[in-house]
């Protein structure tokens, strides 16, 4: 009889400790709150930064075009105000459940599984500066050729339109008739003219 004792103690203890860790865990919960809501310009500051570090990185990294770079740098400054509007939105539903479950993560000791059934091998990646200058140049050769080609379609386009624009105005000032001609400026048609015309 001693043992279903033992063991329905050992589970009040366990239940009132995991009942007492939740309390605690709330309270921790709301005082990150509290906190999150005390320092709002603090974090507002911290958005900031870090959205000037993110924007610039991202557009050096996605785009080649220094005018392009600096229209979108531009683009980034003007909505700064819109993202600290969502990210402290978010940060204030999101962030302190996360941040608490991390602080949870870090004191609850527990260990971690392994599965030994699974067994992961990472491939070892050449590193980035053992790229052969060769393969550099390939690259650079072909990312040239595709803006060759990219600039001398836009040059035939232009070169179509303009030479067809100028085709039309030539044929508008033989035949007399300017396309800038008013309604008044036209000569008067009457009404039969416009009759046999039709037919």
């Amino acid at each position: 009889m001693a043992n279903p004792v033992k063991i329905s103690n050992n589970l009040t203890n366990f239940l009132a400790e995991n009942k007492k860790e939740e309390e605690l865990m709330y309270e921790v919960l709301l005082m990150i709150e509290n906190l999150a809501y005390r320092e709002e310009a603090t974090v507002k500051l911290i958005f900031d930064r870090l959205y000037d570090i993110g924007s610039i990185n991202l557009i050096n990294q996605k785009f080649r075009s220094r005018a392009l770079k600096r229209v979108l740098k531009w683009i980034a400054r003007m909505s700064k105000p819109a993202f600290r509007i969502f990210a402290w939105r978010w940060f204030r539903k999101n962030c302190p459940i996360l941040i608490t479950n991390w602080l949870y993560q870090q004191v609850s000791f527990k260990k971690p599984v392994i599965k030994s059934a699974q067994v992961v091998i990472e491939k070892q990646l050449t590193p980035a500066n053992a790229i052969s200058e060769l393969e550099y140049k390939s690259r650079e050769v072909t990312f040239l050729r595709s803006q060759v080609k990219l600039l001398s379609g836009i040059l035939i386009g232009v070169i179509t339109v303009f030479g067809a624009s100028l085709i039309w105005l030539s044929q508008s000032l033989i035949t007399g008739r300017s396309p800038l001609q008013t309604v008044e400026q036209l000569p008067p048609v009457n009404l039969q003219e416009a009759m046999i015309n039709r037919r």
